[in-house]
């Protein structure tokens, strides 16, 4: 392998960590939602907003902790409203779900509107882990990106545990495969959802937040390009499993990042096949994934998607 190879590899390999980070901020958000029993379809709308809200936080403050928290609130509303049409008027959650996602884009574009074109005052930037970053292949690939990025890896350690071995994530599994039996047992199937919904919402405008303020530090119409869609697709092929998610949003934005580094060496393939190539491997990731329908239909949340009416 010369050293030309061996360097566009490690740059292809670092740039898909950077590109599936704000995947996987969404997809860990929705398993968490889907893992209560609420199907949410907003996200790609939540995105949004969180993207604009955690944009105008930051310009007005000049601080990014301000614009991450910004971009938390705003997603946790988004959140908060499907949870009160899904657990408490007990609307269809697909409708509800795409609705929002709706409303949500038509209302970051309004927003956004006096801002565009706008540079951030301050954005995230790569804090090289001294020592780690010096690995070969692996230091660049994963020690020498932003806080956020660094933030992922904490998170999903801290789900998978969270979800497989502490009560609370127990309880959170359990509304999600039967909220009756749940109910039985004295846990609050309503405040469950509406926890898990909410908290997953804010990851989605975290999610978004990162677009705006770290992997494009700016604020662009339409600027997460189909992620949401591509997240929720995502929580399938990981079979809501936080650490199936990391490999999974890594892949996605591998080839992303790949079609941009194949322009860059100037590759004669039309880059308007370039930009579908996330969405086609979406689709075929989603074919093979339900495809598998023993372990899909094992992992998947039994009461997903269906209102639970108390007796």
């Amino acid at each position: 392998m010369t050293q030309t190879t061996f360097g566009f590899i490690t740059a292809v390999l670092a740039a898909a960590v950077e590109a599936g980070t704000p995947i996987l901020y969404a997809a860990l958000g929705e398993i968490l939602t889907e893992r209560a029993g609420i199907l949410n379809l907003s996200v790609e709308g939540t995105m949004l907003v969180g993207a604009v809200s955690g944009f105008l936080a930051t310009v007005a403050t000049g601080n990014l902790a301000a614009g991450i928290l910004g971009a938390a609130i705003a997603g946790g509303i988004i959140a908060a409203i499907h949870a009160f049409l899904s657990v408490t008027l007990k609307v269809n959650q697909v409708v509800s779900g795409l609705s929002l996602s709706m409303f949500a884009t038509g209302v970051s574009g309004y927003l956004g509107k006096p801002i565009i074109g706008v540079a951030a005052p301050v954005s995230f930037k790569s804090i090289p882990i001294p020592g780690l970053s010096k690995i070969p292949v692996l230091g660049p690939m994963f020690f020498n990106h932003n806080l956020l990025v660094y933030g992922s890896y904490v998170l999903v350690a801290f789900l998978w545990y969270f979800v497989y071995k502490t009560r609370p994530g127990l309880h959170m599994r359990s509304v999600g495969e039967s909220p009756r039996t749940a109910d039985s047992l004295g846990i609050n199937v309503s405040f469950v959802q509406y926890t898990y919904t909410i908290i997953g919402g804010a990851l989605s405008g975290i999610a978004g937040a990162y677009l705006s303020l770290a992997y494009a530090p700016s604020w662009i119409e339409q600027m997460t390009a189909g992620r949401g869609w591509i997240a929720i697709a995502l929580v399938i092929f990981a079979v809501w499993n936080p650490l199936r998610a990391m490999i999974g949003a890594y892949l996605f934005g591998g080839i992303e990042a790949l079609g941009f580094r194949i322009q860059v060496v100037g590759a004669t393939i039309s880059p308007i096949v370039l930009k579908m190539m996330p969405y086609i491997f979406t689709i075929a990731v989603l074919i093979i994934t339900t495809a598998r329908s023993a372990s899909y239909k094992n992992e998947a949340p039994q009461a997903l998607g269906v209102p639970y009416e108390r007796e």
